[in-house]
């Protein structure tokens, strides 16, 4: 069974592709009208002046009668009148009404959403004989935080943290509730014009989680989504490079004017490995009614479809079991689900996900195979919601490729073009698979096409780009790599485009190369201007050259040495065959001549029966496993012809180090060049230098160049390290 592993150690890390548009609820309207209805209703009462006592005449006509609320005693026979704020006697009472008044829904949204107005609902109090409104106002005017006389909604955020106090509270005066006073000389409690909050919900039954903790957001695959940690400044770490060669050249790069730095578009989509939202919080420089009213705006994913309403309590039960990190328990709950209703596509979704996360905690593929298999149920069913069918097929692709499917992770992105042809981002996804798969020509098909109609989008010309650059069409892949970084889009900031830019940027002779490895160092995809690899360990020592003391090899550096000889004839032997052992660099390094390799140990491992054509030269190596074992590197021999020329370039990983043994080397015009140092080799004397850092080679003299390249571990990698690095 394939060892359970995470995605992007040896190959292109998945892409982030866009997210699905934000749209508003048609149950916007309805929500409003509701609102205002209840207002209106509750603002009939018509409160009439007569002889210095005010009337209140109510729906059925009675009337009564209370004290002018200012005048020498007025409202003395009435136990509660007038705005004195006493009436002791009914405080229990008076909140039991209230209570029952108001309910549970409409005091939330007096508070928070401000659906109901406050100033009604008093108005509506006043039909009581009691006099329940000013008893109200007169507990409540303590409260009162804004200095407006009356205990109101913006006095209620103050209590509850949502609003800052208008002045401090010794500065608070109690005064009577404000009226509003029209021509024909009749007091109505004031009714505010409605209006119409931006919270929707999806569901009111989406109400019963109060456990669940909103700052946290949670992706349709259960995955907590952190938010993003700000970008690092370009100044924070602008030297903190590898060596002392790194920062010369960093110095020296000063003065260069720089290439437009990236910047990631706010507005972007935002839609990766399966999330169909994530929520970025607003400034906390915003007033919290602000907070709230962007928090309503944001898209939550409907994956209900009518059938799930009808049992989303228990849905709702089994996803609390998960969230919660009780999979077994939530597994059993779904399957259940699943077994009663088998037409539900949320219920299939939940087994997928709680499998999905089961696979991760006890590190097993056959979980994750079930998974895999309860997503493709759940996107099956004919009734599921359009994003219940995104989000199940998404992450069936991305559970895929994880196992190393990339046939059938396509497949799955296929279909999902099929069901949502104007998603680019899809698009984007499948040239990534074509590109997984080593099929450029798929690829190119697939960002080509997604450049036909969307011409600006980055994602696909850094891809685009990238796939010219492969096919060494250098020139013409530089504005497609450029544009791409430019673009700042999600996906387009990733070193190997750096990286391949600037390699692009060298070849034609543009200097603009290394400001823009030094751009790549600033965004941390590099560890310095010089030293370029991608795939690294940190903390290991970073110099261009060593010496053998320093690495602690000195036994094979002398093993190498002291056999030099013996090394070289079976490489002669080799080379007369004429048998092909020595095949071309297939690496596209090379500027122009002839450069031929033999390899004898990749990645760890032996090369076929590459040792029974030199079998001296393997029984000596044998017994050193900083090479043999090295999963990052090769051994093999390595033979150039005159007039070759290698480009700059840098090796993929810091991981390892490289020593080069001269076999048969001409007197003058072979020479290497790492960083700032060019050195010239030596038959039977060992090289020995940090290849992650650039490096170049010109063989300019009259006839062949062999030498023997052997690569060890760092040696500063631990046991550990070095059995868990994947190879490359």
């Amino acid at each position: 069974m394939q060892h359970y592993r995470h995605y992007g150690t040896s190959c292109p890390p998945e892409p982030c592709p866009a997210p699905v548009e934000e749209e508003v609820y048609a149950e916007e309207e309805v929500y409003g009208e509701e609102a205002e209805s209840l207002i209106q209703e509750e603002a009939e009462p018509m409160v009439k002046q007569t002889d210095g006592k005010t009337a209140v005449e109510s729906k059925n006509g009675k009337r009564s009668e209370r004290g002018g609320g200012g005048g020498e005693g007025g409202g003395e026979e009435e136990e509660g009148g007038g705005g004195g704020g006493t009436g002791t006697k009914y405080s229990m009472f008076t909140w039991f009404v209230v209570l029952a008044l108001l309910g549970v829904w409409s005091s939330v949204a007096v508070v928070y959403f401000e659906v109901v107005d406050y100033d009604s609902v008093i108005a509506r109090a006043k039909e009581f004989p009691m006099n329940l409104s000013d008893v109200l106002q007169g507990k409540l005017t303590a409260y009162d935080t804004d200095g407006d006389g009356d205990f109101d909604v913006e006095d209620a955020k103050v209590l509850l943290g949502l609003k800052a106090a208008d002045r401090p509270p010794e500065e608070r005066a109690d005064s009577s509730p404000s009226s509003v006073h029209h021509e024909d000389g009749n007091d109505e409690a004031a009714v505010p014009p409605l209006v119409e909050d931006v919270f929707v919900p999806d569901d009111p039954r989406h109400d019963l989680h109060p456990e669940e903790d909103h700052t946290e957001t949670i992706d349709t695959t259960g995955v907590l989504l952190e938010e993003r940690p700000p970008e690092e400044s370009p100044e924070s770490g602008r030297y903190l490079t590898s060596s002392k060669f790194s920062q010369q050249s960093e110095v020296g790069a000063e003065n260069r004017s720089e290439p437009v730095e990236p910047q990631p578009q706010s507005d972007s989509p935002k839609e990766a490995r399966g999330d169909l939202h994530t929520h970025t919080a607003p400034p906390s420089g915003k007033p919290a009614e602000e907070k709230l009213k962007e928090k309503a705006k944001t898209k939550k994913p409907k994956l209900l479809n009518k059938f799930d309403k009808t049992i989303k309590v228990e849905i709702d039960a089994a996803e609390k079991l998960r969230k919660k990190g009780k999979l077994e328990e939530a597994l059993r709950a779904f399957e259940s689900l699943v077994e009663q209703n088998p037409q539900s596509p949320r219920a299939r979704y939940g087994r997928a996900q709680v499998e999905d996360d089961l696979a991760e905690k006890l590190r097993s593929n056959d979980m994750l195979q079930k998974a895999i298999n309860s997503y493709r149920e759940a996107a099956e069913l004919p009734d599921a919601t359009s994003d219940l069918l995104r989000a199940a097929l998404k992450r069936r692709a991305e559970r895929q490729q994880f196992l190393g499917r990339i046939r059938g992770s396509l497949a799955t992105l296929e279909k999902m073009v099929q069901i949502f042809p104007d998603d680019i981002s899809l698009r984007n996804e499948m040239g990534v698979a074509h590109l997984l798969l080593g099929d450029n020509k798929g690829a190119s098909r697939v960002f080509g096409e997604v450049l036909a109609v969307a011409p600006s989008n980055g994602f696909a010309k850094v891809h685009y780009g990238f796939i010219l650059k492969s096919e060494n069409k250098i020139a013409e892949s530089i504005p497609y790599l450029k544009d791409g970084i430019e673009s700042g889009e999600p996906g387009t900031d990733d070193g190997r485009f750096y990286f391949h830019l600037g390699d692009a940027l060298q070849r034609v002779g543009d200097e603009s190369a290394y400001r823009w490895y030094e751009l790549g160092h600033k965004r941390g995809h590099f560890a310095s201007v010089w030293q370029r690899s991608l795939y690294n360990v940190d903390g290991l020592k970073a110099q261009p050259w060593w010496t053998a003391k320093e690495t602690g090899y000195t036994d094979l550096v002398r093993t190498l040495e002291r056999n030099w000889k013996t090394i070289r004839d079976e490489a002669l032997a080799m080379m007369d065959q004429k048998t092909g052992s020595f095949v071309p660099e297939e690496e596209n390094l090379r500027e122009r001549g002839e450069w031929g390799q033999y390899t004898l140990w990749q990645q760890g491992k032996k090369v076929g029966n590459a040792c029974q054509g030199v079998p001296k030269t393997c029984s000596l190596l044998e017994k050193h496993s900083e090479a043999t074992g090295c999963r990052r590197g090769q051994i093999k021999f390595s033979v150039m012809h005159p007039g070759t020329h290698v480009w700059p370039h840098t090796g993929p990983t810091n991981c390892r180090l490289r020593m080069h043994l001269g076999l048969v080397v001409p007197k003058h015009g072979c020479k290497i060049r790492c960083t700032d140092q060019t050195r010239e080799w030596e038959e039977g004397r060992v090289l020995i230098f940090d290849d992650s850092f650039e490096h170049e080679v010109w063989q300019e003299a009259g006839s062949y160049r062999l030498i023997f390249i052997v690569d060890v571990w760092h040696p500063e990698l631990t046991g550990p390290q070095r059995h868990g690095l994947s190879a490359i």
